[in-house]
């Protein structure tokens, strides 16, 4: 059964595709059918410019277990890098390239 669930969120970053670097701008996370990985359903992340066409693509499929994990440990790192005193706060401007 499809579940389509699916939810996008704005962000800046850059991934890495089959045609180099690129600026991201959204993602898109959904908990359904998996496209290459087998099982019934996994969480989904495409990390998407959608401006820039399909090319600008970095698509991810997880367990629902090593998506919980992996979001566990970003917000740690996170945690473990503004406890250090290293996270910065980026300007909204930053995202140029």
């Amino acid at each position: 059964m499809c579940t389509m669930l699916t939810l996008q969120t704005k962000i800046e970053g850059c991934g890495k595709g089959a045609k180099g670097w690129f600026n991201l701008r959204e993602a898109n996370v959904s908990y359904d059918h998996p496209f290459h990985f087998h099982l019934d359903h996994s969480l989904n992340i495409d990390f998407v410019n959608e401006a820039a066409g399909p090319s600008a693509r970095v698509a991810v499929e997880l367990t629902p277990e090593a998506a919980r994990q992996l979001a566990m440990t970003i917000l740690a790192t996170l945690d473990k890098a503004e406890e250090d005193g290293f996270l910065e706060e980026t300007p909204a401007h930053a995202h140029s390239h």
